[in-house]
């Protein structure tokens, strides 16, 4: 069961991790390179900021964005500045997001994000703890998949097996994480794809797991029993 309240709780202390590492950041470093093509560290920084904007825009019942044009001219805007006015940027916003979401309300209503995407408000929480969680590995400043919390990462595998689900340019998968151990047979196993045909199974760490699924790696150390891994829509 989703707990808006609780994921709250994991954004602020995912965001005291991710401002803490960057904050050992120069200006050049910032307009370095992220792990993100065609983005630097500073376009990424300035992403979560607009994002947390864009997110209490949504809890308040307003359209997310203006347009995905105003989108990316504000991160683009934005993603030149000093290393100082991005720390302070993300912190700013990211407060805005905790009291917008302190605010006591229906959690079970449905919202609207971009390009018509619908959600229960109460995965909104979760959702911008991806985007920080996600966003700090994109940095490459030495946080890594690896690093992130073993709850979150099989939450946003199951988020992403979800999403690609019914897909028919996804075969029927089975995903199986290699470094869980639980009582629960189900533990550490999702399904995703479409419906036509034999299911092929995935196995592989966690985080290798969590890679391939958010499109930050391209597979390398899991295993497909010879199958080709399945090719995934862009998010």
């Amino acid at each position: 069961m989703i707990d808006p309240l609780r994921d709250l709780a994991s954004v602020r202390e995912a965001t005291d991790r991710l401002l803490a590492a960057a904050a050992g950041l120069d200006n050049a470093a910032t307009a370095g390179p992220s792990r993100l093509p065609g983005w630097s560290r500073g376009h990424v920084l300035a992403h979560l900021s607009r994002n947390a904007e864009a997110l209490v825009n949504v809890l308040q019942g307003r359209p997310m964005y203006v347009s995905g044009e105003a989108r990316e001219a504000d991160i683009e805007r934005d993603a030149p500045r000093p290393l100082a006015e991005h720390i302070a940027d993300v912190r700013e916003t990211a407060a805005g997001f905790q009291t917008a979401g302190a605010v006591p309300a229906d959690w079970s209503r449905t919202v609207e994000l971009r390009n018509g995407v619908t959600d229960a408000a109460a995965r909104l929480p979760f959702r911008r703890l991806i985007e920080v969680e996600l966003h700090h590995v994109d940095l490459d400043i030495g946080y890594e998949l690896e690093d992130l919390p073993e709850e979150f990462t099989d939450r946003e595998i199951s988020f992403l097996a979800q999403r690609f689900s019914g897909h028919a340019d996804v075969p029927p998968t089975r995903i199986v994480a290699s470094d869980r151990d639980s009582a629960s047979k189900d533990a550490g196993e999702w399904h995703t794809g479409g419906t036509q045909g034999s299911p092929m199974t995935v196995t592989g760490p966690a985080p290798a797991l969590l890679g391939w699924l958010a499109g930050r790696r391209d597979g390398t150390g899991l295993d497909t029993a010879g199958a080709a891994l399945p090719k995934l829509p862009p998010l």
